[in-house]
């Protein structure tokens, strides 16, 4: 795990949120931040952003800190102050949309890498977390928007419609981000796997951890039998056994 490479981006992203809810709290009679709730937001999104660093401590800071899964959670919360900010949810009629299907992308994304680097799940059960989650947060989140936004405004006519489009579209990006993170986890595995049984058949090719009891475990080592060594010797030196008694007698001195 090398997630200190996106530090830089996570502080960076930080930085921007906290200067665009700085901008919509200092100018709310723009007509880009004007019925925005930009106040409810500049509390709630700072808060929403330090939901990976509380988690973090919490869990006694004995691993690194996942700057991968901050910089996840803090972009959505960007992506849309700074939508505001430049007034594209007012120009541009698709990208209300884009938001609610890239945002929990995002968002569940970084759940779900939290679950596989944490919870050890399965590659399916994996993107089943991420679009459980993704759906409870996109009801979540459309609960506190008609409390917020809908209520008081002309908005109410087409609340119902919208609020199922963007149900859709959250559920959406949680299931792709949720498939894409479970085939990234299955295939991991099956690597992993491979590389196992390939190092398992290397192992066997150079004889490490092989066992008396192996079938080929006694062709491998040759050791000697002094009884069947003796046998051969007196099998070998019994037509010559008058010349080794000749030999005996002439290394005692004894001439025939």
């Amino acid at each position: 795990m090398h997630s200190s490479r996106w530090r830089a981006p996570a502080l960076a992203a930080k930085a921007a949120l906290a200067a665009l809810l700085a901008l919509a709290v200092a100018f709310p009679e723009w007509d880009r931040f004007a019925d925005k709730a930009m106040g409810a937001r500049a509390v709630a999104y700072p808060a929403a952003v330090m939901v990976v660093a509380l988690g973090w401590a919490l869990r006694g800071r004995a691993r690194p800190f996942p700057w991968d899964i901050d910089l996840l959670v803090t972009a959505p919360f960007v992506i849309d102050v700074g939508g505001n900010a430049a007034d594209l949810y007012d120009s541009i009629g698709w990208f209300d949309d884009a938001c609610h299907f890239g945002n929990w992308a995002l968002l569940c994304a970084a759940a779900g890498i939290a679950l596989r680097r944490w919870g050890g799940l399965s590659s399916w059960t994996l993107g089943l977390c991420c679009a459980g989650i993704g759906a409870i947060t996109a009801i979540v989140w459309e609960f506190v928007e008609y409390e917020l936004f809908i209520l008081d405004t002309p908005e109410s006519v087409t609340a119902y419609r919208d609020t199922i489009g963007d149900l859709m579209l959250g559920l959406t990006g949680a299931v792709v981000a949720g498939l894409a993170l479970a085939v990234r986890t299955r295939r991991a595995a099956d690597a992993r796997s491979v590389d196992e049984r390939l190092d398992a058949v290397h192992r066997d090719l150079l004889d490490e951890g092989r066992r008396p009891g192996d079938a080929d475990a006694g062709q491998d080592v040759v050791r000697p039998d002094p009884a069947a060594g003796g046998a051969l010797r007196a099998e070998g030196d019994a037509p010559g056994r008058e010349d080794d008694g000749q030999q005996v007698v002439e290394g005692g001195g004894v001439r025939q």
